[in-house]
């Protein structure tokens, strides 16, 4: 049987749970359309979806339609969940982007088709809710051409459009009117095609439409659906598009074992549950499977999941989704055998850091254990702890990410817990090029020389390491000691942030054939690096988010004067269709509650979107140091007494 994975994906409230509800009921998979806010939909299962109305985790459902099977993920729409969206595109043959035919192309859908454009992810695009008054199906289709440049042929023909006694029907190719714009399309595709077409030779119905499917799954031509998804229309017009297509296609490799972790969730009974899509070979019941650890485990069940049912199916094959039981040390992004055909995607980098604080002492340790769990499954978080101090920090995404976390640490684990204000998560570069050096020789036992050559790099660069020490005068384990240390040590430079942006090289050193203990290296390095700063010194690098913003043209105005107060650097805005549509680059530090500011100030009209876009060196005056964590190299007997006591 043909299995098509697709993904629904929109902006928050466009009706995506209700559309996939009604994939499930018309495809005959459930007997009632369920609903979010009445805890009876298939996809949104979790208390706090339930409470919220909203999605704030990627859930699977499955259906059969015309001897296809369709696996459907419904994904979140708030941009706080957008790293759980992204990392559920690595498993999409396909994307159904939904949009509101009233609302129409909101700023966060316009991320989404960017996304999908760069990364070459089929589309559909489903026009919903044209059974509203206001309703503007051609406006929007003109501009999809006009902003992303996409060809597009709508297979719905819409009849009293913004009643609510509209018709749907699906436009057949057999009309002369439909096929003549189906071959013009198509013509922009092949020239070939436009050559026949143009010395008059008749294009017949039958090869328009074949080639139409061709073209709709190769992702030349990206077809358009209507829907009025709340009464059902339109809906059995996708699901049999959905299973013509051939999607798949672009994401076939061979027989080797290919595939990707899109998710974890936890289980009491089997603890970390792996999400996975293979892209090749297959999988069975007590195989071994290789971690990006490096290390071993054996698959103990293999799932498909309904929603948050499941059946035990055995096996996985290629092209096919499933969750993995047994694989305890997974992550979200780990390879399944070769990397070849999995797609690699840019992720939502967490911008903004909070400490949690447990409702009593006593829960703190329950409290790291959920958060860290609940961080296995979320990849816009993640979770440090700091021994001495007894201090849990959380990077997140942003303030509806965080109180959906704190419900789910008290739905789920019975725990209270607060957090503090979120901060910005600053970082460091270098300013000048810089040599450190660390001659670690005393108290003995212990030698370890290390001599470090930084020169910084452009933004966005990372680090970079290597070394031209010989073999003879440091043994290549220890170089290897020095390039872990490395990168651990630059987790905190001159104010505490992490240091980024930097070439290092392992320019002098060596080791002592009697003295030298295994770990020196690991304790020398952090003060060779700590001696390097102070001699390069290092700027503050604040992180930058693009905005866009869209809001009635009489608030033009208003989002002009909040650009200065942000420190926005504007491009140069538009109006179209009476609405004033703008694009900046602002501080993650100015924007943060902006999207609470422009909601109020333009009475719940306007709209914004935000997308992480890289760090820059802040302006005089702004960013501050952090507190450091952990043994500190600026005191270097205190430093290496904690050290070797750690050690010991």
């Amino acid at each position: 049987m043909k299995t098509v994975n697709i993904g629904i994906v929109a902006h928050v409230d466009a009706g995506k749970t209700t559309l996939t509800e009604q994939l499930l009921f018309r495809s005959g998979q459930i007997r009632a359309v369920g609903r979010v806010d009445e805890g009876t939909s298939q996809s949104d299962f979790l208390q706090v979806e339930q409470k919220r109305g909203i999605s704030v985790r990627t859930s699977v459902v499955s259906l059969i339609h015309e001897n296809v099977r369709i696996n459907v993920i419904d994904t979140p729409g708030h941009a706080d969940f957008a790293a759980d969206v992204e990392r559920s595109l690595a498993a999409l043959d396909a994307a159904v982007v939904l949009i509101s035919a009233v609302e129409g192309i909101q700023p966060q859908t316009e991320l989404l088709i960017e996304t999908l454009c760069r990364t070459n992810t089929r589309m559909i695009l489903a026009i919903n809710k044209v059974d509203r008054a206001g309703s503007r199906i051609d406006e929007i289709i003109k501009e999809l051409h006009e902003r992303f440049s996409l060809r597009t042929v709508c297979l719905t023909a819409v009849h009293n459009e913004g009643e609510k006694d509209c018709t749907l029907s699906k436009r057949e190719i057999s009309d002369p009117a439909f096929l003549t714009e189906s071959v013009e399309t198509l013509c922009e595709t092949s020239d070939a095609l436009m050559e026949r077409y143009l010395s008059g030779e008749e294009i017949l119905p039958k090869e328009a439409q074949a080639l139409l499917v061709d073209a709709f799954s190769s992702g030349t031509v990206t077809p358009v659906v209507c829907l009025a998804a709340l009464q059902g229309k339109g809906v059995e017009e996708l699901l049999s598009l959905l299973a013509a297509c051939d999607f798949s296609e672009k994401n076939r490799t061979d027989d080797a074992l290919s595939g990707i972790v899109y998710q974890v969730t936890h289980d009491k009974t089997m603890g970390r549950v792996a999400h996975v899509r293979l892209f090749g070979g297959s999988l069975k019941n007590r195989d071994s499977v290789q971690l990006a650890d490096g290390s071993e485990q054996k698959i103990t069940q293999i799932r498909r999941y309904q929603g948050q049912k499941f059946t035990d199916i055995q096996t996985v094959q290629r092209g096919e989704i499933a969750a993995l039981c047994g694989l305890s040390n997974i992550r979200v992004g780990d390879i399944i055998g070769e990397l070849s055909g999995a797609p690699n995607y840019e992720l939502t980098e967490p911008l903004f850091c909070v400490r949690a604080h447990p409702q009593t002492d006593g829960e703190r340790y329950a409290l790291l254990q959920a958060l860290q769990e609940l961080s296995a499954e979320d990849p816009g978080m993640s979770v440090s702890y700091e021994q001495g101090e007894q201090e849990i920090d959380v990077k997140v995404t942003g303030k509806i990410q965080l109180e959906v976390l704190t419900e789910l640490l008290q739905m789920r684990y019975g725990l209270s817990c607060t957090f503090s204000a979120p901060s910005v998560i600053y970082k460091e570069t270098p300013i000048k090029p810089g040599r450190g050096h660390e001659a670690y020789t005393m108290p003995k036992p212990c030698w370890a020389i290390v001599t470090l050559d930084i020169t910084p790099l452009p933004r966005g660069s990372g680090i970079t390491f290597s070394s031209v020490v010989p073999n003879n005068q440091m043994f290549y384990r220890y170089q290897r000691h020095v390039e872990t240390a490395l990168y651990r040590a630059a987790q905190q430079g001159l104010y505490n942030w992490e240091v980024v942006d930097m070439d290092v090289v392992l320019s002098d050193g060596n080791h002592h054939t009697i003295h030298t203990h295994p770990m020196d290296f690991f304790l020398a390095t952090p003060l060779a690096l700590y001696d390097a700063l102070l001699h390069t010194g290092t700027h503050l690098l604040e992180p930058m988010q693009k905005m866009r913003v869209a809001v009635p043209e009489e608030y033009a105005k208003t989002v002009l004067g909040d650009f200065i107060a942000l420190r926005a650097e504007p491009d140069v805005p538009v109006i179209k269709n009476g609405m004033f549509l703008a694009e900046a680059r602002v501080p993650a530090s100015t924007v943060m509650d902006y999207s609470v500011t422009l909601a109020a100030k333009t009475k719940g009209k306007g709209s914004l979107s935000l997308r992480f876009d890289g760090y820059e060196i802040c302006p005089p005056g702004v960013g501050a140091a952090t507190r450091h964590r952990g043994p500190d190299p600026r005191d270097r007997d205190r430093y290496i007494l904690t050290m070797r006591s750690a050690m010991a």
